[in-house]
């Protein structure tokens, strides 16, 4: 029986003060063009990374590197303490041989380091590492069998791609947009000057100068995750507590950029999180036609928010359910108090609705 699709939309409301937390080549703050007018942006890439920081002190991130190989060699001297260095990277070679046959496979250079970069986690480095010394002969199929279990919750939820054989590559269960403001913006910039704590009280003129630019908004943050695809890619109970894990980090992380300069670190004023059956649904459209006003941005957006998600009745199924914290009113969903109730809700209702399905079955 073919199961219901299962999704998760994360509809996010942040005001960012003066900042620049994602840079473009020339170091100004990221923008886009939309709804005829310059948009402050911060790139999904960069918000990942800052959550995938927040998942590293959590001790349930993998890494994504060139030199998988010194992980490998690591974990094989510790399982086999008479392997010097040499002999562990000479198994290292033959694993990596075993991802695959001909040119799909895994392949190091004169460096011992892959390509590209390789996105890997702590359990498949030891369960490689474990197969490697319990058996002589290595099974290409069983190496590959492990290079795609024990995946890390961001590994699960990004996936991952390898260019040198496309059969172990991991298919994303989650989806993060480019956050945007939901106004035009205006970029800015501050003109600094620092003085030398050594020169004389009469003496005149900066030792340096400069200029670092800026902006502020109200940022509309979206992502949606797959839970279907990340069950598949780890187990049903991993899967909802990875959820929990990713909301809240999505909630409290930011990205790091100048953020000396500008202490910019700030919370969202308001969260949407909807469970639908049948599709995934960004509700950007919301700010086609850009919110205007000289009274604060917060509470018009949310107004837009919740009457586009109102207005999608038209066009999707009504979700299985809908769960809101915020800072002021809301129209729509059952409101939470506080961040630990948004998750344990959308927990228990994600269980059910798993639950549901395997009585079903």
């Amino acid at each position: 029986m073919t199961k219901t699709n299962l999704y998760i939309d994360l509809n996010v409301l942040q005001t960012v003060p003066s900042s620049n937390i994602n840079r473009d080549d020339t170091g100004a703050p990221k923008t886009a063009l939309y709804g005829g007018v310059t948009w402050a942006r911060v790139s999904s890439q960069s918000w990942k990374h800052a959550i995938r920081l927040a998942f590293k002190e959590e001790h349930i991130a993998g890494t994504r590197t060139k030199e998988a190989a010194k992980l490998l060699v690591a974990a094989l001297q510790a399982r086999d303490t008479g392997l010097d260095e040499d002999s562990a990277l000479s198994k290292t070679v033959e694993i990596f041989d075993a991802t695959g046959s001909g040119k799909n496979k895994i392949k190091l250079d004169k460096n011992n380091e892959t390509k590209a970069l390789l996105f890997i986690s702590p359990g498949q480095i030891n369960k490689l590492a474990e197969y490697a010394v319990n058996n002589q002969e290595l099974d290409k199929k069983e190496i590959q069998r492990i290079l795609k279990g024990d995946q890390s919750l961001d590994l699960a939820l990004f996936g991952r791609m390898v260019a040198d054989n496309p059969e172990l590559n991991v298919e994303a269960a989650s989806q993060v947009a480019h956050a945007v403001s939901t106004h035009e913006v205006v970029p800015e910039y501050d003109y600094y000057t620092a003085l030398d704590d050594m020169q004389a009280d009469d003496t005149t003129g900066a030792a340096m100068l400069g200029t670092i630019d800026f902006n502020s908004a109200t940022l509309y943050r979206y992502a949606n995750v797959n839970v279907r695809e990340l069950i598949a890619n780890l187990n049903e109970s991993d899967a909802i507590e990875g959820i929990k894990t990713f909301i809240k980090q999505f909630l409290l992380s930011m990205p790091t950029g100048k953020q000396n300069a500008f202490a910019n670190k700030t919370l969202p004023s308001y969260v949407m999180v909807t469970l639908r059956t049948d599709t995934p649904v960004n509700l950007v459209s919301a700010f086609e036609k850009p919110v205007t006003s000289h009274d604060g941005y917060v509470a018009p957006s949310i107004q837009r928010l919740e009457d586009e998600y109102q207005s999608t009745s038209d066009f999707v199924e009504k979700p299985t359910a809908n769960f809101v914290l915020s800072k002021t009113a809301s129209q729509v969903g059952e409101k939470v108090t506080n961040l630990d109730d948004l998750v344990e809700k959308v927990a228990a209702a994600l269980t059910k609705a798993v639950q549901d399905e395997n009585t079903n079955d």
